[in-house]
């Protein structure tokens, strides 16, 4: 078990209020304007013992750092944005996905990862959504 420490707090509060998942970089960067100066080591000592806790998740994305998010969320895909590259959570699943398993087979879990262009950078860049 970690002890708790001020900058363990304030990286457990960023990942407690963030709304999407946190690539190690973020966390620190929020982590630091409640607590200045925490390196991006201890950022990274802290969500091995989270993840190992069982109280954060990883959100792997080809190419892409891991994020992390807290384990307790609901069932939900993402959303990737290739301009920014910042990931989305998206509420919800499509359906029955179990429907696309081959005969046979049997489905465990799944992980959907939807990719374009977020509402910011479509506003930005000048992109329509449509």
């Amino acid at each position: 078990m970690q002890r708790k420490t001020t900058q363990r707090e304030a990286i457990v509060q960023v990942l407690e209020e963030a709304s999407d998942p946190l690539t190690p970089n973020e966390i620190q960067e929020e982590s630091n304007s409640l607590r200045p100066g925490i390196g991006i080591a201890t950022v990274y000592r802290a969500v091995k013992a989270l993840v190992e806790d069982g109280w954060l998740t990883t959100v792997e994305i080809p190419g892409e750092p891991n994020r992390y998010e807290r384990a307790d969320k609901p069932h939900h895909h993402h959303f990737h944005c290739r301009s920014c590259g910042k990931v989305y959570d998206v509420e919800g699943c499509p359906g029955n996905i179990k429907q696309l398993t081959p005969k046979g087979f049997t489905t465990e879990s799944h992980e959907l990862t939807l990719k374009g262009i977020c509402a910011e950078c479509s506003t930005t860049n000048g992109v329509n959504p449509g």
